[in-house]
């Protein structure tokens, strides 16, 4: 096959056995410091992505990614009269038109204490309606029991398991839900609004929702909430990606004030939104933080193993010296030798990138059974397996940079070679 006499000489140096014994050692840990680079950033930034994905499912999977409130008392023009109705039925049937809006799911809620007959904690009491929660986490995450009781069984409640733990409480147990900011005036003066409910399921999720969350149906909330009707005063919209909340937002928004639909502005008037970043966004980005930093760091592994070709390719031209003069004198141009050592740079690095690729495929694929064998336990407790999302635009990326910073290296060594002065290296020869 034919090849440039530049590549054929670059590739025939990069195989050469002539080399001394120092230059061969410090070309072969170059090899092996871009290897080791690279399997460590393809397999770091998986788990990396496994954490960033489990927050996001198990945390954004049950905060609303999108709140919608202060609609509760509004009236809508329909066949041009006004009629006062239930507003937010309307608004989440308007609410679900919107690109990116999956879901629209009405709820109450409130600060409460929980108290059972061993222990007392302060949670968020949410009121829901158990038809419009099919799809939820919560639904999906039931270790005992089921949402739908909550309809059927009145004055019932669900709480996360480790909830349970800390009141030592199971289904069919009874506690007490306080409210500390509502009271009412009995015989023996004012006491807080409280009401006894029955334990009828337990979810696990495996976040910090699993201790502060109880639901009720909402016409349980309501009653303890000394309100008339459902009591629903807040829509929550699940989306497709809770990161384009903000651009959602900001479309509401902005047909809000120039929506030229005189129903849908109405229907939209007065209502405010808020997103998940107002409440969870400073985790995310010590999340986003820690992962660009775990970036960096390897990246300036793999930095300095690639400058390692440097220091072999500069050996090599000293040692070649006379070879190089000799090619000069039978006609090789400066871009030419340029390129002879190119090419031997580069073959090492593509050594190191594709057996670095290969070894942080499997070690992020087979991490957990690996972990397993040698007896490692991360956590400390319990078999809970790393969480890897191994995403191929990363490798992608990860490859076309090592490449880059191996291409980078040889520049330096070759450009030294092309200006080799024939006449001066074979006099002596």
């Amino acid at each position: 096959m034919f090849q440039p006499i530049s590549i054929f000489i670059g590739l025939r140096y990069s195989r050469s056995k002539s080399h001394t014994g120092f230059v061969s050692f410090i070309t072969f840990f170059s090899t092996v410091g871009i290897l080791l680079g690279v399997a460590s950033l393809i397999t770091v930034v998986s788990v990396m992505n496994g954490f960033e994905g489990e927050l996001k499912k198990r945390i954004l999977g049950i905060i609303p990614h999108v709140i919608v409130s202060d609609f509760s008392d509004k009236t809508v023009d329909k066949n041009t009269a006004t009629a006062h109705i239930q507003h937010w039925q309307v608004l989440r049937q308007e609410l679900l038109t919107f690109p990116h809006v999956l879901q629209v799911t009405p709820f109450l809620e409130s600060e409460a204490l929980i108290q059972s007959s061993k222990a007392l904690q302060g949670v968020l009491v949410q009121g829901i309606m158990p038809e419009f929660e099919k799809m939820n986490i919560i639904s999906t995450h039931m270790v005992a029991g089921n949402l739908d009781s909550l309809s059927k069984q009145n004055y019932s409640l669900v709480m996360g398991q480790s909830l349970a733990n800390s009141l030592q409480v199971n289904i069919g147990d009874e506690v007490r839900l306080v409210l500390p900011n509502k009271s009412i005036f009995t015989p023996m003066g004012r006491i807080p609004v409280q009401r006894v409910f029955t334990i009828a399921g337990i979810f696990h999720i495996g976040s910090q929702v699993d201790d502060a969350m109880v639901y009720v149906d909402n016409r349980y909330g309501a009653k303890l909430l000394r309100r008339k009707g459902d009591g629903i005063d807040k829509l929550r919209l699940y989306l497709d990606d809770a990161f384009n909340a903000k651009q959602v937002v900001a479309k509401l928004e902005q047909m809000q004030e120039s929506s030229k639909n005189t129903q849908q502005r109405q229907i939209l008037q007065g209502v405010s939104f808020s997103t998940w970043d107002e409440s969870q966004g400073a985790l995310f980005s010590a999340v986003k933080m820690e992962k660009n930093m775990m970036w960096l760091m390897l990246s300036l592994i793999v930095a300095v193993a690639a400058f390692n070709i440097v220091s072999a390719l500069v050996m090599v031209v000293v040692e070649k010296q006379a070879e190089i003069g000799i090619l000069q004198t039978l006609g090789l141009a400066r871009s030419e030798v340029i390129k002879i050592f190119i090419t031997q740079g580069m073959v090492n690095g593509l050594w190191g990138v594709s057996l670095g690729t290969l070894l942080g495929v499997v070690l992020a694929l087979n991490l957990n059974d690996i972990m397993l064998m040698v007896g490692v336990n991360l956590f400390g407790f319990g078999m809970q397996d790393l969480p890897i999302k191994l995403e191929w635009f990363d490798v992608l990326t990860i490859i076309l940079s090592a490449l880059a910073m191996s291409f980078l290296a040889t520049l330096y060594p070759a450009y030294q070679a092309s200006t080799t002065q024939p006449a001066q290296v074979l006099r002596n020869e």
